[in-house]
């Protein structure tokens, strides 16, 4: 999937022109409605600061949370705008809406190197609806369109696939390229050993990935709820921990296709297990052959992190996608951070460190080590696809390099 990029077009090719850019600043709020971190808005800048130096005029559009096709004021792009305003050191129109006369005007009066950031896509239902009125509507702003959103490549939506049917180029920005660059090189040609850490509560969510991954890695390391399902399929007793009990066929069948892959399957040895589902709930760390009735397990043991960790040393890459228990109690995080710092540690020595999205990225900003990795994907479920080797709509809808 070689497309064509942003660094591909020069100021000729860009001077006066109005260029549409689907970013991703869906941001978390606080509760007085201000931006509680502005990774994704700072993510962007390198492909608005290129397109500013070129003299293009910018008109940026994204989406924020889930208003269902209406207008939710809490939702409104607003904040967004404001902190761009910021760190770009200079002045960030906001219209009333991202398609209609008012915002065409709006966009006419622009100069080069100005920027316009659109209302909240997702305040029409024909943006997720990928309706072709609404694609036109928004194409017709515009000359060039600009992917910057990998978050949101995953899904085929008016403003990611739809728009690239009415303007040319299409080509992707720094960060999609980016994205791009990081995950299908670490499945595609890695440096090897490679290893792949998949975590999170269900083996339903990640079974895709899992298969994949077979194809192509050398070690496996698995955590997180879905472990209990692995154990039971072995017949051991996993007390109250989560299971998929309509799973434990695929489970077995995984193992067995590890084997014949010849790809080293490790599931953790040791669980820290709590009396219930609570921060402050009793904990105790037990074999996985002894977890006792009525007990759950939300945690990898000690034993297991130095099984993990020594696993992962002998690696000269590792993707990460998963924490390894409820890393939301401080009391059960513990594996989880262990990993996290692991491969900071093992970035310094040269090996090749990719988070890919969703908790994970939650988990090495929490421990302060996300600067110290070599890629953050800024997309969980946009990660989890190209991971399983499936087509992103928003991707392939962009010009092929030539």
């Amino acid at each position: 999937m070689a497309k064509k990029s942003i660094a591909n077009l020069t100021a000729a090719d860009l001077s006066g022109k109005r260029v549409l850019v689907r970013v991703d600043f869906n941001v978390p709020l606080d509760e007085s409605g201000n931006i509680s971190d502005d990774t994704r808005i700072r993510a962007a800048l390198p492909t608005i600061q290129d397109l500013i130096s070129k003299e293009a005029k910018v008109i940026l559009c994204s989406h924020m949370g889930r208003p269902n096709g209406k207008v939710v004021d809490s939702m409104r792009l607003t904040p967004a705008a404001e902190r761009l305003s910021e760190l770009l050191g200079k002045p960030v129109v906001k219209p009333y809406d991202c398609v209609g006369d008012a915002v065409k005007t709006q966009v006419d009066a622009m100069g080069n190197g100005q920027v316009i950031l659109l209302e909240n896509l997702r305040f029409h239902a024909e943006e997720e609806a990928n309706d072709p009125e609404f694609a036109k509507a928004l194409a017709s702003l515009a000359d060039v369109y600009v992917n910057d959103a990998f978050g949101t490549a995953h899904r085929a939506h008016a403003s990611t696939e739809g728009v690239t049917k009415y303007l040319s180029p299409n080509v992707a920005g720094y960060l999609m390229e980016k994205e791009l660059q990081y995950l299908q090189s670490a499945i595609e040609n890695p440096q090897r050993p490679l290893a792949a850490i998949v975590g999170g509560s269900k083996v339903s969510s990640k079974i895709g990935v899992i298969e994949t991954l077979l194809e192509k890695v050398d070690k496996l390391l698995i955590g997180g709820g879905m472990i209990f399902t692995f154990y039971k399929a072995r017949g051991l007793a996993v007390g109250k921990s989560l299971v998929e009990e309509d799973k434990l066929e695929l489970a077995k069948a995984l193992e067995v296709k590890a084997k014949e892959k010849g790809v080293e399957l490790l599931l953790p040895t040791d669980v820290v297990v709590a009396d219930n589902f609570a921060k402050d709930a009793n904990a105790q760390t037990v074999s996985i052959e002894a977890i006792p009735d009525g007990w759950m397990g939300l945690d990898i043991g000690p034993d297991s992190v130095k099984t993990f960790q020594n696993a992962l040393s002998q690696c000269k890459s590792a993707i990460w996608n998963g924490p390894m228990g409820v890393f939301e109690f401080d009391k059960f995080a513990i594996g989880t951070e262990a990993i996290a710092r692991s491969l900071a540690s093992l970035t310094k020595q040269g090996v090749i460190t990719i988070i890919g999205g969703g908790d994970s990225v939650a988990a090495v900003e929490k421990v302060g080590v996300a600067d110290q990795m070599s890629h953050i994907s800024t997309g969980g479920g946009a990660s989890l696809e190209l991971l399983e080797g499936k087509e992103l709509p928003g991707v392939v809808a962009l010009d092929e390099a030539e």
